[in-house]
Parts: structure tokens; C-alpha cells; sequence
């Protein structure tokens, strides 16, 4: 019986943990991500990717241990003046993939600790609310780059040597 007993909870104790996996989840996909190179002294850099929730769900935050806060930012023309303000949540509808990219919506690495060198990844947590309001997690590796991938390098160089 005590075997049996331990079975039981053993089984009900995996379960639970797999559920518990199971939610931390992102239903969310990201692709194409990446984050801008910074250089010694700079405080902020962004990062770039496209988002896609086969269910819909919002961006609430994002978090990086590379960075003192991140936010969700966005950039829109106001008039004839470039602005850039934080947004309190990103909405990702149902099968719509969402740009984040350069001039719209991005992640912002502000207070930097250290610079993000070319060729080199940080760690970028997404989080994410459902419709219900649940949250989920999405953990990402992101290559660091002076450009997106599959972008043509810019045509000058300043003088730098390659």
C-alpha cells in the first residue's frame, strides 16, 4: 500500500510539474531576433524581432540581465518630429506576426552594463499575458549585430578597419 501510495504521489508530483512547464510556456513565437551593438560609454541599444501568437496575447514587459530596465518602446512621426515613447503593453493578435524592428515598435536596453559587442548575444526575457490574463515566459538568446540579419552592411565605414 505504502508503495502505491508513493506511485500516486509520485505520478500526481510529475504532473503537476509538467503543467507548471507547460505554463511557463510562451505561446508566443519570436523570429529574427536581434540586438543592436553598443560602444563603450553608450547607455541604451535596442532589439529587434518578429512576434507571432497563434492565440493572440500581449507583450506586458520585458527583462534583460544585461540591462538596468527594458522596455517596450515605440516610435511614431508626430507631425514632422521622429518621437519615441515607452508602451505599457505590446497587443499581438491572433496569427498576426508583429514587427518589432528599427523606426516602430522595439525592446529598448536601457542603463547598460556593458556594451553589446558585435558577434556576441544577450539574454532577453519576453513576458506575455493571454486573454485570460495569464502570464508566460519566453527566455531568448539574441545574436548582437550592427545590423538585422539578411541586411545588406552599410555602404561606409568611417574608417574602421575590418
Amino acid at each position: 500500500m505504502r508503495t502505491l501510495l508513493r506511485a500516486a504521489a509520485f505520478t500526481v508530483a510529475a504532473l503537476a510539474a509538467s503543467a507548471a512547464a507547460h505554463a511557463q510556456q510562451a505561446p508566443v513565437k519570436a523570429e529574427a531576433a536581434w540586438a543592436r551593438a553598443s560602444v563603450q560609454g553608450q547607455k541604451g541599444t535596442g532589439a529587434f524581432m518578429r512576434l507571432t501568437a497563434p492565440h493572440g496575447a500581449r507583450l506586458v514587459r520585458a527583462e534583460s540581465p544585461a540591462a538596468g530596465t527594458t522596455e517596450v518602446h515605440e516610435m511614431r512621426m508626430d507631425g514632422d518630429i521622429m518621437k519615441m515613447r515607452a508602451v505599457p503593453a505590446l497587443d499581438l493578435p491572433a496569427g498576426q506576426a508583429v514587427e518589432l524592428k528599427p523606426g516602430g515598435y522595439h525592446l529598448m536596453l536601457l542603463d547598460l552594463k556593458a556594451p553589446l559587442q558585435k558577434g556576441g548575444t544577450v539574454p532577453i526575457t519576453l513576458v506575455f499575458q493571454d486573454a485570460q490574463g495569464a502570464e508566460s515566459r519566453l527566455n531568448l538568446t539574441v545574436p548582437v549585430a550592427t545590423a538585422a540579419p539578411g541586411a545588406a552592411a552599410p555602404a561606409h565605414d568611417h574608417g574602421h578597419k575590418h
